[in-house]
């Protein structure tokens, strides 16, 4: 890849990518499959991550950076269930074994979102509200499965903010 191409994947619209990723694919540089798994150990590296730059740039400023994380093309196949489901339970056990993380839903929801992106997987974060008693909650929609659950413990979020098709 040149520099040119670089800037132009950086830079260009969801078709130059896709074309590129395209190309790179043809080439053999990048594999034209995703993973069908989960891998436990990367989920816990990419959900501290993201939890000690939402602790130190804030969660707007993280939000603003997904475009540069998670790609703007996603593949034509849908995930199944039991792969959402596995990345949700990774995610979930993580965050909720870690004393760093503790169950921090703004964490587990950028973790969720971008794994799903960077695997070309169609993701949306949404960041909801609620008024009585007041509180924000943020999750990651994929395949009709939540992570973490839009609703917990039974309360409804109306959402407020959604990004979808990398932090646009």
């Amino acid at each position: 890849m040149t520099a040119e191409d670089v800037q132009k994947f950086a830079e260009g619209s969801p078709e130059e990518r896709a074309e590129l990723v395209s190309v790179l694919v043809r080439a053999g540089c990048a594999t034209g499959r995703r993973k069908k798994h989960v891998d436990s150990g990367a989920v816990g590296l990419w959900l501290r991550g993201v939890h000690l730059l939402i602790r130190t740039l804030g969660f707007g400023r993280v939000l603003r950076l997904l475009s540069l994380a998670a790609p703007g093309y996603a593949r034509a196949d849908l995930p199944s269930a039991q792969e959402l489901g596995r990345l949700k339970r990774a995610v979930q056990t993580h965050s909720r074994s870690n004393w760093f993380v503790n169950g921090d839903c703004k964490s587990e929801a950028v973790t969720a979102f971008l794994l799903l992106r960077r695997s070309g997987l169609k993701a949306v974060l949404h960041v909801g509200v609620r008024e009585h008693p007041f509180a924000l909650h943020a999750w990651t929609a994929s395949g009709g499965v939540c992570i973490p659950d839009a609703d917990p413990r039974g309360h409804a979020f109306t959402p407020v903010l959604s990004i979808d098709c990398g932090g646009q």
